[in-house]
């Protein structure tokens, strides 16, 4: 059972986080403003909430937890997501953030379908279907992993875990839309930097720094040189990690912070800002593991589960107080996620489905409490899926990934930088690739190569292939002038 001091600093931190919803309640006054911001948010704000909604409990959990088991055997995940951060801010934001404003585009579906004339909204429709369909299972597994962390830290029951953490995302969700979204993100951002920074730097010294940790790491036969394991050199596991890259440019929780800024001019400071907290988050990561191999030198002192090696340092290396600041750091990772989730999932519904379905003129007023109660309607089905304690929605978390980056990814490039792209072929080409995506998990061949990587590859070969013989070029009635 947890003291009373990791309680006061829980709760403390949660009211936090309910008061910058009240705050920005009254700053939301029309749907874009509950949708974008009104587009005026600043480069560190852009920054860090991108990040933070992006690494989710992996940074905290799975990676270091992975590195206490066996090194760095996910190198490749590590530089194919550090590469793809890069190349998303590179060359996905500038481009993202100009043509939204131009087109008056609220929600990726929209952008796409008016970018390319899709007069009909097969594109609006179909993207929305997939976007909610993988949100839904994306912000469960979030529940599902907020539930875990409230039974084991505080000993409250799982079912009310997921109520309460879920219900405090709600709350300032509902409240404040999207900038409030985006101030907790950068809190919570702020946070998660924080504590994969000390917990390894204080375990270090613990675990009898260098020479400790070397010895420990040769009983339990773990190396941090790649080249020691056969499976870490093999192509298949290289494709697959560095595949994960690819996603990137096709997760609507993390590019529609590019719509969201003041000035694209200020792209550069908040892509300069957020490669220098993921290269530094993910070598934290990385040390969490490795110094917790000094500190635990058996899997068993932490309940036999590695990836509470980050909570188990935590417990033993800080005071209460201290303890339950870096706590709600692990909490950070996983709401700043959710919460940029159910967001992006309530303006889709709300831009591509009942701004369209009702015909008649809507007020701003109207649209934004719209939005509000479709916040609730996903948490409900969200909140519904992650109430089974043993739910295997967790294993879904890269599959959703997969689903984004391999329909969206290659989309939003061809989109943003190909010119006449016709409607027909991004349509043709994202239905496909959804097919492919699931028809390769499903097979088993996942677990060779990871689904992203063939979904992205056809979608592209499909749109290139389509576009080159001009399968779906308009017709035009050629007028002969005697």
């Amino acid at each position: 059972m947890a003291s009373y001091e990791i309680f006061i600093t829980f709760g403390i931190y949660l009211i936090f986080l309910i008061l910058i919803g009240v705050y920005f309640y009254s700053k939301t006054t029309t749907h874009e403003s509950y949708v974008l911001g009104n587009r005026g948010v600043g480069y560190w704000v852009t920054a860090m909430s991108a990040q933070a909604s992006d690494m989710s409990g992996w940074l905290l959990l799975g990676l270091p937890g992975a590195v206490y088991l066996s090194g760095l055997t996910e190198i490749w995940i590590v530089i194919g997501l550090a590469t793809g951060t890069y190349l998303n801010w590179k060359f996905v934001a500038p481009a993202l953030r100009i043509q939204t404003e131009k087109h008056n585009s609220l929600t990726i579906p929209s952008f796409i379908s008016q970018k390319l004339n899709d007069n009909k909204g097969y594109i609006r429709i179909f993207s929305a279907i997939v976007i909610l369909f993988f949100f839904t299972i994306y912000s469960a597994s979030g529940l599902v992993a907020g539930g875990k962390l409230f039974d084991s830290l505080l000993g409250i029951d799982y079912k009310w875990g997921v109520l309460i953490g879920g219900g405090t995302i709600i709350i300032y969700t509902f409240l404040g839309g999207y900038l409030a979204c985006c101030w907790t993100d950068f809190f919570q951002g702020c946070l998660m930097f924080f504590a994969i920074i000390v917990v390894p730097i204080v375990a270090y010294f613990n675990g009898g720094g260098i020479v400790g940790i070397s010895s420990a790491m040769e009983v339990k036969n773990i190396s941090l040189n790649v080249f020691k394991y056969a499976k870490v050199l093999s192509l298949p596991v290289i494709i697959s990690g560095l595949g994960w890259g690819l996603g990137y440019f096709g997760q609507p929780h993390i590019i529609v912070r590019f719509m969201s800024i003041d000035s694209a001019d200020e792209l550069w400071k908040s892509r300069l800002i957020a490669m220098i907290w993921v290269f530094i988050s993910l070598l934290g990561a990385i040390a969490v593991g490795v110094t917790g191999i000094g500190v635990f030198t058996d899997v068993s002192q932490m309940g036999g589960d590695a990836e509470k090696v980050f909570i188990f340092l935590i417990h033993k290396l800080f005071n209460p107080w201290i303890a339950g600041i870096l706590f709600a750091a692990i909490l950070s990772a996983i709401m700043s996620t959710i919460s940029s989730q159910l967001l992006v999932s309530s303006n889709t519904l709300t831009e591509d489905f009942y701004k369209y379905i009702v015909k008649r003129e809507k007020s701003h007023k109207e649209m934004i409490w719209v939005g509000r109660l479709c916040v609730i309607v996903i948490f409900v089905i969200a909140g519904f899926l992650a109430m089974n304690p043993g739910s295997k929605v967790l294993e879904l978390v890269s599959y959703a990934w997969a689903g984004f980056g391999g329909v969206f990814s290659p989309v939003i490039l061809f989109t943003l930088y190909k010119k006449d792209l016709h409607w027909k072929t991004v349509l043709i080409s994202m239905i496909i690739a959804t097919i492919t995506v699931i028809a390769w998990k499903t097979s088993g061949l996942g677990n060779v190569i990871y689904e992203i990587v063939p979904s992205f590859v056809i979608n592209c070969m499909f749109i290139y292939l389509l576009e080159k013989f001009r399968v779906f070029e308009d017709k035009k009635v050629k007028v002969l002038v005697k």
